[in-house]
């Protein structure tokens, strides 16, 4: 169903749940997602993969749908041979899909647009490092013909997305300004520091004070580093918390495959909901079933 209410006006009344991670949904559909480009490259291959993903988590019962652009970028795609027009059509389409698969549930789904970091077009794995060695101008005006390729698809909101650090925060926040939609802001950290090091009270900060970020917190993470990341996010902004971590596995960029055993349990969403957290889903390897769970405790 299309939504009624602006996110920002359901956040005010209660918790929303958000999906869980795309690739892992794609690959248990059969999808093949080696590449740079990930899930993204199926904006282009197969689009009525991502259409099925997303409408699994629907059914589900999750109420916002996060787009296949986390790693979707111009020069992501310029490598691929794809120009500049062809790339702004596929930014396009990650929008088009998830709106169209939230049509297809009995309530208000809204549509989030995945802005990934700078690392994740490296496809290097220093998304969970940042620091790359550029400044936050720099990191601006890369992140600005996606960020208003994606606002002009139409989207409810932009999902800035496992960030690294204050830096690249910073640039993000810069770009998305005037872009008319508005942003939730999420870190990915370690502990209670960001992924660079730095500690996350500092870096919750730099939202605290925007009146276009309507919510603030963590993704991509380990779920027991998100308990006091909540707790921190709320402290600090005073903002509807997001929370969506990983299932406890560690992701090896060498290997590029999981280690370890899941640790995601979608029991932890009453301390975070008491926390402050309102919008709570997952991220890599956690699926529909347990986001079924998480919105069945949640009561939807």
């Amino acid at each position: 169903m299309k939504p009624v209410r602006a996110l920002a006006a359901a956040l005010a009344e209660g918790t929303v749940v958000l999906d869980g991670g795309l690739s892992n949904q794609l690959t248990a559909q059969g999808c093949d997602l080696s590449g740079e480009l990930w899930s993204a490259r199926l904006l282009a291959e197969a689009p009525e993969q991502i259409a099925a993903a997303h409408t699994a988590y629907v059914r589900a019962g999750a109420q916002v749908l996060i787009t296949a652009s986390y790693q979707a970028t111009y020069e992501g795609f310029a490598r691929r041979g794809v120009g500049r027009d062809g790339a702004g059509a596929l930014l396009a389409r990650s929008v088009e899909l998830a709106r169209a698969a939230a049509g297809t549930g009995p309530r208000e789904v809204w549509v989030a647009a995945s802005v990934g970091p700078y690392g994740a077009m490296l496809a290097d794995g220093s998304e969970y490092r940042g620091r790359y060695g550029l400044s936050v101008a720099e990191l601006e005006r890369f992140h600005r013909p996606r960020i208003e390729a994606l606002a002009a698809a139409g989207p409810d909101v932009l999902a800035l997305e496992t960030v690294p650090d204050s830096d690249e925060a910073a640039a993000l926040l810069r770009a998305v300004d005037g872009c008319g939609v508005p942003v939730w802001l999420s870190y990915s950290v370690a502990g209670e520091r960001t992924r660079a090091g730095e500690p996350l009270a500092d870096a919750f900060a730099l939202a605290a004070g925007n009146a276009s970020v309507i919510a603030v917190g963590v993704n991509c993470c380990d779920p027991g580093d998100a308990d006091r990341a909540v707790e921190i996010a709320a402290e600090v902004t005073g903002k509807p918390v997001v929370v969506y971590p990983n299932s406890g596995e560690e992701w090896d960029a060498v290997a590029r495959g999981w280690r370890g055993e899941p640790t995601f349990d979608p029991s932890r969403v009453r301390s975070w909901r008491a926390a402050g957290a309102r919008l709570v889903g997952g991220c890599c390897r956690v699926g529909p079933a347990e986001i079924t769970g998480l919105a069945a405790l949640v009561g939807r």
